[in-house]
């Protein structure tokens, strides 16, 4: 009895000090794919490739070197529609200083009704068509809108679920911006926009 009551503790506390010193369960694999849990901060975002509302292919690595805000959103989410009109306006703000907006849609909509819809909104910024995968790699992604703001080595930054205030959301902007990739100025982070990264921008 002693000895598994030692042994119980023991583990008890290996458990306690991993969850000390890593701050969180970054990642658990499910049905084979890897996914975020708990406090995010500071993980390396999950990669992926998704489709464009044009058909190309876009992967979140295709940005490394910028700062990324990846928003999940769907055409029904009225807080979404709030917050578009914000993002399109900081994209126009940051975009010099390399910040990247992608939207990432959850809708079951075809991507021209998506299109459509992006089109009325004026989005200036990329709009990828959404999977489960992607969902599950982002911890499954269950409300909307949900948001990860991550830095220009890839690192996820904050994770804010529902519609913040804009000037909470430019805050989050900027301290995605103060990151600098080892050896890239920020005079040289253009180059690590994708190029067809205007091409989008212009066609939506």
């Amino acid at each position: 009895m002693k000895r598994n009551a030692l042994v119980f503790a023991t583990l008890l506390i290996a458990i306690l000090a991993m969850l000390a010193a890593g701050k969180y369960l970054t990642r658990a694999r499910k049905h084979g794919v890897i996914t975020l849990v708990g406090d995010v901060r500071g993980v390396p975002a999950p990669d992926f490739e998704l489709a464009s509302l044009d058909g190309k292919k876009v992967r979140l690595s295709d940005y490394r070197g910028k700062a990324v805000l990846l928003n999940f959103w769907a055409t029904w989410c009225s807080p979404c529609k709030v917050e578009m009109p914000w993002f399109v306006d900081l994209q126009k703000k940051y975009g010099n200083d390399g910040l990247v907006i992608l939207g990432v849609a959850m809708d079951d909509s075809e991507a021209p009704k998506i299109a459509q819809f992006t089109s009325e909104m004026g989005v200036n910024y990329p709009v990828l068509l959404g999977t489960d995968r992607v969902s599950e790699q982002y911890g499954n992604v269950e409300f909307l809108p949900t948001t990860f703001y991550i830095d220009r080595e890839g690192r996820i930054i904050s994770k804010d679920t529902g519609l913040l205030g804009r000037g909470e959301i430019e805050e989050n902007i900027q301290k995605a911006l103060a990151s600098r990739v080892a050896g890239v100025n920020k005079a040289d982070t253009s180059a690590a926009e994708p190029t067809h990264a205007k091409a989008q921008t212009t066609a939506q």
